[in-house]
């Protein structure tokens, strides 16, 4: 049995669930949860929360969070990430880096963000991807949630790299999507990295591969 808050580096491809699996096969019979997804197509720090810990997930998913993001412009898919289909393109307008920096501007702070259809967040006590994936859209509520700082990493005539440090409850993807609208085009998320939770960053994290090595240095 171990008790311990372990921050783990996801892979791309994995989901969070598989993580939390994977580490419960192997310190059984712990409980183990996670403190917040990572979508499947990104990777970086995943928080697990193992026996007595699991009681600490909320206090972990309201931690500020940072993330690196890569949003293509001109197109637009169902799932707004790199997995989905195609469902809208679009010209891309002139972009300078004080045009993008305006927009970019306008999304810090206290906003109001639609959740997306592809999420495990539920309405009605079912998850939004289920629906989704049977070509059913749900109304949803805007959601108040907190941008702390966006920045500009680089841009091409198509691309914008991204830093952003967020609040709980924040879908970059939908992000993603609201400043490419905002730069009169389109747009989805085509690499996301989250580089920290609270004080965890990618220093603090185990890889799956060295998971054994670091629960026998703790048993």
């Amino acid at each position: 049995m171990i008790d311990a808050v372990i921050p783990v580096w996801k892979p791309i491809d994995w989901t969070s669930f598989d993580v939390v699996k994977k580490i419960r096969g192997q310190i059984k019979p712990a409980k183990v949860g996670h403190a917040g997804t990572l979508d499947p197509f990104a990777e970086g720090v995943l928080m697990l929360c193992a026996g007595k810990y699991t009681k600490k997930v909320e206090s972990f998913m309201d931690k500020e969070k940072e993330y690196i993001a890569e949003i293509q412009l001109g197109v637009e898919t169902d799932t707004l990430d790199p997995t989905g289909k195609i469902v809208e393109t679009s010209n891309i307008p002139y972009l300078t880096e004080d045009i993008i920096k305006g927009v970019l501007n306008k999304f810090t702070g206290e906003i109001e963000q639609m959740p997306p259809m592809y999420s495990a967040l539920k309405v009605n006590g079912q998850p939004l991807y289920k629906s989704a994936r049977k070509g059913i859209n749900i109304d949803r509520k805007m959601r108040t949630i907190n941008i702390y700082e966006i920045v500009l990493i680089n841009f091409t005539h198509d691309t914008i790299s991204l830093k952003v440090t967020c609040g709980r409850g924040t879908y970059i993807r939908s992000l993603a999507k609201d400043i490419a609208a905002q730069l009169n085009t389109v747009g989805h998320l085509t690499k996301l990295i989250r580089t920290r939770i609270g004080e965890f960053d990618e220093n603090s994290c185990v890889e799956l591969k060295d998971f054994p090595k670091w629960l026998s240095a703790r048993t």
